[in-house]
């Protein structure tokens, strides 16, 4: 049975599958005609053999009818019964559509990527097939939302590709804009993707940075569904925060609140990835009382290897 991580990915080429043609295109340089529209059809493959075959998904792109097939397949790790399997899809998706018909494997696993893309010999002279894989090399990171509004979906397989990297904070925070104004449940859907293919600690820093309240993805949205995630020492953050703030006026005690919650955010990115904060570091940290130096600080923990380099590569 298919995984949830396996289905997640797949759902991205059904809510828009000329991600398929997209990724032939622009990420692999396959020449493909013009055509009006992308569809996602049934990837069942009864109608030519008797006994069952199914694709993960078949996208036809039509102009007045069908003139060009991708069956899409998502690998997370190898599969020799693929190799008997995949040449089936593609000659008898062929037949049943009468038009060229060619296979995009996504594989966000560079080593299964690297098998995927194995020619593999069918027996007849001349008949390899060697599949189009889209893998961590070819999947574009997408790192500005402007670009990321403009194509949610290949956005979203960014992070789910590149999220466990350096620069999986700001993938997501790309992505993040884009989902205001969107239906909820695909907002939803496509928050949560986000959220899982961070790392420990690349999620803590983007939570922190979206308690900012600087964002544009501030919404009724964000704030529900980053709720829901939160840990125990943030909320006592915010509420002393709030505490401040009666104390000290409503502004001086929401600066005060994102400061605390930025510090609190950056020690636990550190710890979450094993580097020592000792306690000259610590009385740096929480010595600083600018928001913007602190987010740059928690942008970098997620990627240095030292406290200290953390110090020495922030700007002055």
């Amino acid at each position: 049975m298919p995984s949830l991580r396996h289905e997640a990915f797949l759902e991205l080429f059904r809510n828009r599958p000329a991600l398929a043609a997209e990724l032939l295109r622009d990420a692999l340089g396959v020449e493909l005609p013009a055509y009006a529209e992308a569809r996602a059809e049934s990837a069942e493959l009864t109608q030519v053999v008797p006994t069952e075959y199914r694709a993960d998904l078949v996208v036809l792109l039509w102009e007045d009818k069908p003139h060009f097939a991708i069956v899409v397949e998502v690998q997370l790790s190898p599969d020799e019964e693929k190799r008997y399997t995949w040449p089936v899809y593609l000659t008898h998706m062929r037949a049943r559509l009468r038009c060229p018909t060619v296979l995009l494997v996504v594989a966000p696993d560079a080593g299964v990527a690297r098998w995927c893309g194995q020619p593999m010999e069918t027996g007849h002279r001349g008949f390899v097939l060697k599949p189009y894989v889209a893998g961590p090399e070819s999947i574009p990171v997408i790192t500005r939302a402007e670009e990321a509004r403009e194509a949610l979906e290949l956005a979203v397989l960014s992070v789910m590709a590149h999220g466990q990297g350096e620069r999986g904070v700001a993938i997501a925070e790309a992505v993040l804009p884009g989902l205001v104004g969107i239906e909820d449940e695909r907002a939803r859907f496509y928050f949560d993707r986000v959220m899982c293919s961070l790392n420990d600690a690349a999620r803590t820093a983007l939570e922190a940075l979206m308690r900012s309240g600087t964002y544009e993805y501030q919404s009724e949205f964000a704030r529900r569904y980053l709720a829901q995630g939160r840990e125990e020492g943030r909320q006592e953050g915010r509420q002393e925060g709030r505490q401040e703030g009666r104390q000290a006026g409503l502004q001086e005690g929401r600066q005060a609140g994102l400061q605390e919650g930025e510090m609190r955010a950056l020690l636990e990115v550190l710890e979450a990835r094993g580097l020592q904060v000792d306690e000259q570091a610590r009385q740096r940290i929480a010595a600083c009382t600018e928001l913007e130096q602190l987010k740059r600080w928690l942008r970098k923990a997620v990627s240095v290897q030292s406290v200290q380099e953390l110090f020495e590569s922030a700007p002055t």
